[in-house]
């Protein structure tokens, strides 16, 4: 039984050959789109377990169906396939709400790790506090429920976004470097991925709003939360 399916969403067929390939070798089912417009039609009619999108797609780019899928209330883990890291900023800039992002040229067993360490937190696979409800000024965390809100207000947050904050509420003003970071949360520590810690924790301030200053920037280091 297949571990369920990934919608796979790029236009150039050798990478999506490549990425079906490797998904199906590890046990997924997976469904191919070559262009945004059906892919969007296809997240909406199957409901995957996660979707693997292009940004740079013909009809609509990977970013516009993860917003309009956002705005459905679709939270399905997304990871981004970008051709420059300089695209992320855009990721960054539009709040999109994407999971992970690999950058091409990319090894597609390390996608699929990505695409299970993804799964595994949507899931609450990630304990990264104490069980009880935190709170940090107006910020509330409740592992149990995977809930944020700020003065009262929920906050919608990717199971990423989640887990990144519940390590640093876990430990406040401890400062982590994004090694540990990426080790804790992504399950994966290395000098090339610490990119996707800062886009990361921009998208976390962005939703967090004036709460959001709570996550303080130690330069060179890393990262921390007021406590």
């Amino acid at each position: 039984m297949a571990d369920g399916l990934v919608l796979v969403v790029e236009d150039e067929r050798a990478i999506a050959d490549l990425v079906r390939l490797y998904l199906s070798r590890d046990g997924f089912g997976v469904h191919v789109e070559h262009d945004g417009v059906a892919g969007l039609a296809a997240a909406r009619r199957l409901r995957p377990v996660a979707s693997v999108l292009d940004i740079a797609l013909p009809g609509m780019s990977g970013t516009e169906i993860c917003r309009r899928l956002r705005e459905d209330g679709d939270w399905t883990p997304v990871i981004f396939l970008t051709a420059r890291d300089d695209e992320v900023d855009r990721i960054v800039g539009l709040e999109l709400g994407a999971d992970d992002y690999v950058t091409k040229p990319f090894s597609p067993r390390e996608l699929v790790a990505r695409l299970r360490a993804v799964l595994r937190r949507a899931a609450g696979g990630v304990a990264a506090a104490a069980e009880r409800p935190r709170t940090l000024g107006p910020l509330t965390l409740d592992p149990g429920r995977r809930s944020v809100a700020v003065s009262g207000a929920p906050v919608q947050l990717t199971s990423t976004e989640f887990d990144l904050l519940a390590h640093l509420v876990g430990r406040p003003g401890r400062v982590f470097t994004r090694e540990e970071l990426l080790a804790a949360v992504w399950g994966y520590a290395s000098h090339s991925g610490t990119r996707t810690v800062d886009v990361h924790i921009a998208q976390v301030r962005g939703k967090l709003g004036a709460a959001g200053g709570l996550i303080r920037t130690h330069r060179g280091v890393g990262y921390a939360i007021d406590g």
